[in-house]
């Protein structure tokens, strides 16, 4: 395998997502997942789009950084949305995760994740961008996913892979992957230079 020597880690997902572990599955990785104390997910206001999903994804990773070991191997990640000029994270209840798919409903949006791998004498740190073009919704689809779903772990209220993705998405462009939460080609093209 082309990442083999990757094996000479304990990689540590640092990620409460299932379809992160999912993802990270996917590439054969044997990993462990360790989820520490909620980090608040707050930025600084100078900070745009890529750069907000490197601080978020570096400040998960800062907080487990001091327990680190030399045969150990970080990934943490975090996925915003961004629309004309506002940037969505996770709906804090029902109100805001409608207001969020109303606000995308018929729109283009862009989905960044920022991606951190840590080791005890290397970091590497990278964003990923999908555009998600989303049909017009109406009131009573938008309100039925977000009362049967309940995306309140998601960014942007929603996951591409849910229901909404079926009858809402009109295309993706860019990785379909990154939209579900972790951009796993990429995430394989740096383990591989790590």
């Amino acid at each position: 395998m082309l990442i083999d020597h990757i094996r000479k880690y304990k990689v540590i997902l640092a990620s409460r997502s299932p379809r992160r572990h999912q993802l990270l599955s996917g590439l054969g990785i044997d990993f462990e997942v360790i989820v520490g104390n909620d980090v608040p997910e707050v930025y600084p206001d100078n900070l745009h789009d890529e750069e907000i999903a490197i601080f978020l994804a570096e400040l998960k990773a800062r907080s487990f950084k001091p327990e680190l070991d030399s045969g150990q191997l970080l990934i943490t990640a975090d996925t915003i949305v961004s629309i004309n000029g506002e940037i969505l994270g996770k709906p804090v209840d029902r109100t805001d995760a409608v207001r969020m798919i109303e606000l995308l409903s018929g729109q283009m949006h862009k989905v960044i994740t920022g991606v951190c791998i840590w080791s005890v004498n290397k970091k590497i740190s990278f964003t990923d961008i999908s555009s998600v073009w989303f049909s017009r919704l109406d009131e009573e689809e938008i309100t039925w996913y977000v009362d049967h779903y309940k995306p309140y772990d998601k960014a942007g209220a929603y996951g591409v892979q849910e229901w909404i993705g079926y009858i809402g998405i009109d295309r993706v462009e860019g990785s379909f992957f990154n939209v579900m939460g972790l951009p796993v080609h990429r995430v394989y093209e740096e383990l591989k230079k790590f």
